[in-house]
């Protein structure tokens, strides 16, 4: 078991690391500006990948069926759990809006599809398409009530999820496996070639983010949030997800690639929403930087178990 987990953490997380860690570098030396690059992601690498994923994956409706079923509800699930523990330890207003934030949203976009991809291949990729789709409309809807239900319009998030790139990018790729079609070939590499470089500028990304989380010390009643949302992330939310994926009847990659997904880190773009709507930023980015860190870890476990079921 150990071998395999050190076998899993050089294979898959170290690969992986090389692009966190210069993203940290520049970010920290260099003072690298990642406004550009998320723009370049969200509306170029993002739509690339998704589209040259969905066009050619081998999915079935079935798997498509019981992606969308485990997402939303895995969702709920974690979603109750936090504003129950929210209430027995009896926090504050903004703790318990940061504590489901921490709960629900995962880094499955920018750090979960490169790992698919290197742990399980293309096939894992195509598995995980589905599931990202449906993040990206679940953070700019459920996500923004979830930050903020007193300013939550519902017009406001259907406008937000529909400014997204990729939303398009996926209503193309169905029609044209709906309709029997294909992309001409030139077009097709051109979109491969762009998905190509979604991962390295990612993950750069995610670590010139990384370096720029508040690690200042909260004060004191926010760090039994803290310690709670490590260990909702970390521990509970794989757990929750085995089961749920259990009862639903999903075997082989896809339980393997949902299990992974469900049990990334808390997702970047969490604190945006915290910030903007004061669920305790404080909480939510300190969350974000040590379950990131600890995935280094926890996930080469995971990969182990799930690759050896």
């Amino acid at each position: 078991m150990i071998q395999q987990v050190l076998s899993t953490l050089v294979e898959v997380i170290v690969p992986l690391s090389i692009p966190v860690v210069s993203g940290a570098l520049l970010g920290r030396f260099k003072n690298l500006d990642t406004k550009p690059l998320l723009m370049l992601y969200l509306y170029f690498l993002s739509p690339a990948i998704i589209l040259d994923t969905l066009a050619t994956a081998k999915i079935s409706f079935d798997d498509v069926y019981k992606t969308l079923a485990f997402s939303l509800l895995n969702l709920l699930v974690l979603w109750a759990l936090a504003r129950l523990i929210g209430r027995v330890l009896k926090l504050a207003a903004p703790e318990a809006a940061g504590l489901t934030l921490i709960s629900t949203f995962t880094n499955s976009v920018n750090y979960g599809l490169p790992l698919v991809l290197l742990a399980f291949g293309q096939l894992g990729l195509d598995k995980a398409s589905v599931y990202v789709i449906a993040q990206m409309v679940i953070v700019n809807t459920i996500g923004v009530y979830f930050a903020a239900r007193s300013q939550f319009s519902i017009g406001s998030a259907v406008r937000s999820v529909f400014s997204l790139p990729a939303i398009y990018a996926a209503m193309l790729a169905l029609l044209l496996r709906a309709l029997g079609l294909h992309m001409p070939h030139e077009i097709a590499s051109g979109v491969s070639m762009v998905a190509g470089a979604y991962s390295p500028v990612v993950l750069a990304i995610l670590g010139a983010q990384m370096v720029r989380v508040q690690t200042a010390d909260v004060v004191r009643n926010v760090r039994l949030a803290f310690w709670t949302g490590l260990s909702v992330r970390l521990l509970l939310a794989p757990l929750t997800a085995a089961l749920l994926l259990y009862l639903l009847n999903i075997s082989g990659t896809l339980f393997a690639v949902l299990l992974i997904l469900a049990s990334m880190p808390v997702a970047v773009n969490s604190v945006v929403l915290a910030e903007r709507f004061g669920s305790s930023p404080a909480l939510v980015s300190r969350c974000i930087l040590w379950t990131t860190l600890a995935s280094f870890l926890v996930l080469p476990i995971l990969i182990s178990i799930v690759g050896n079921a």
